[in-house]
């Protein structure tokens, strides 16, 4: 009997390892495109078939037969694009009121609303975003909870908090010595100190690290654009990155902090608006990315004074706005490499898509401004798994009704979004 009991027990277990170990069928999904737009190759081609098994494209081409039990989505006449790439986002919050934002909202209040924004700014086609910087790492969890698959929203790689200098662009200026905040601090100064906070961000699950070299706008200390750390600490930042396996991205607005960043070793200069012609050089010879957010200065001036921020903040933005455009055109005459970012976050997420039209009319030609939201952009993230529709890389695809080469204000109204082979948008 126990012989027997003992068989029936190992013929069971055996039963139940084989089909835990029996493969869950493939999800295969075919899109018929109309028209692909081909970022690698800068090219559009007509009557492309993308053969999706999951959620990774295997191949793509003319006429591909449906394999057995296949979802088949026609997207004939549509132009498909990949997912949209932005690398400069605030995707945690975005203003409400000035005082309100510093005083009465926590970063509890900031974390319970991050997924809204997040699936906001997925079903406007962008499937990947960069976050350069978020308060108590909010934006950790945020990419956490959409990797596992609990909230929506786009792919992200994030910076925790932003790394600063006393009185800098992160510190909190204007305001009386005694009021104090609780919590994480990106405040550092000095060669060991910042190195830290790299490390401390990379403990706590950046993927990149944002260093603050500039003064900036949308904060009180005096200047828009004056360096905030020495070429030594920029240094030390980029180093510490490195060593870690982390880029640097630098927010930097001003002639001297730009050129100290890019001599420092950042992968991007994020704003850029003061550049000039040395800085243009150094970027060139170095092959650093310039991230300009050439559209929100249309809305910070339409609507941050209903929002209460202060005159001077204001009139900071009137000063550097149009001065970043008409240097932006520069640079890209010049051939510096272009990224994606538009400072989501500062303006309503969603509106993503906006600031096509101004890089079109700072000199990028309808096909390059689409190729700084898709391979460029992926080319500065690092990650390969994005960026095209290409065998290999993820299944994220966007879809316009017309010819955003023609007209590239098309894709502020895409009509269909896909992430990871799954159709989060279908108009």
């Amino acid at each position: 009997m126990i012989r027997a009991a003992a068989l029936v027990l190992a013929l069971v277990t055996a039963l139940s390892a084989s089909g835990a170990e029996t493969p869950a069928p493939k999800k295969i999904v075919l899109v018929r495109t109309g028209a692909l737009v081909d970022v690698l190759a800068g090219r559009v081609l007509s009557g492309q078939d993308v053969l999706i098994e999951d959620g990774v494209v295997k191949q793509v081409g003319p006429g591909i037969a449906p394999p057995a039990g296949a979802t088949v989505v026609d997207l004939t006449k549509k132009t498909v694009l990949p997912g949209l790439i932005d690398v400069h986002t605030h995707v945690t919050s975005q203003p409400e009121d000035y005082y309100g934002d510093r005083f009465r909202r926590s970063p509890i209040d900031v974390a319970v609303t991050a997924h809204v924004y997040a699936k906001r700014t997925l079903e406007a086609g962008f499937t990947t975003l960069r976050v350069v910087g978020s308060p108590e790492y909010v934006d950790v969890a945020l990419r956490n909870a959409i990797d596992k698959g609990q909230v929506a929203g786009p792919r992200l790689k994030v910076a925790g908090i932003s790394i600063g200098s006393t009185g800098g662009h992160g510190d909190l200026t204007g305001f009386s010595p005694y009021l104090k905040f609780a919590g994480f601090s990106g405040v550092a100064d000095g060669v060991d100190a910042v190195r830290k906070l790299v490390r401390q961000n990379v403990k706590y699950g950046a993927d990149v690290i944002k260093m603050l070299a500039s003064a900036g706008v949308l904060s009180e200390e005096e200047s828009v654009g004056a360096p905030q750390y020495a070429l030594e600490e920029m240094k030390a930042i980029c180093d510490e990155a490195a060593m870690w396996g982390r880029k640097v991205a630098a927010h930097a607005h001003g002639t001297e902090a730009i050129k100290r960043a890019v001599a420092a070793g950042v992968a991007s200069i994020e704003h850029g608006s003061l550049i000039d012609d040395e800085g243009i050089r150094m970027m060139k010879e170095r092959g650093t990315y310039l991230v300009a957010d050439v559209y929100n200065d249309d809305w910070i001036l339409a609507e941050f004074a209903k929002m209460g921020y202060p005159e001077k903040i204001i009139e900071k933005e009137r000063s550097i706005g149009r001065l970043q455009r008409e240097n932006f055109a520069k640079a890209v005459k010049a051939g510096v490499k272009q990224a994606y970012g538009t400072d989501a976050g500062v303006y309503p997420h969603g509106l993503n898509a906006r600031q096509f039209r101004y890089m079109v009319a700072g000199g990028l030609t309808p096909m390059q401004a689409i190729q700084s939201a898709t391979a460029n952009a992926a080319e500065l993230l690092g990650w390969n798994m994005v960026g095209a529709i290409a065998p290999g890389r993820y299944a994220d695809l966007v879809a316009v009704d017309g010819d955003p080469l023609k007209d590239v204000t098309i894709l502020e109204k895409v009509s269909f979004v896909m992430k990871g082979g799954e159709v989060v948008v279908a108009r």
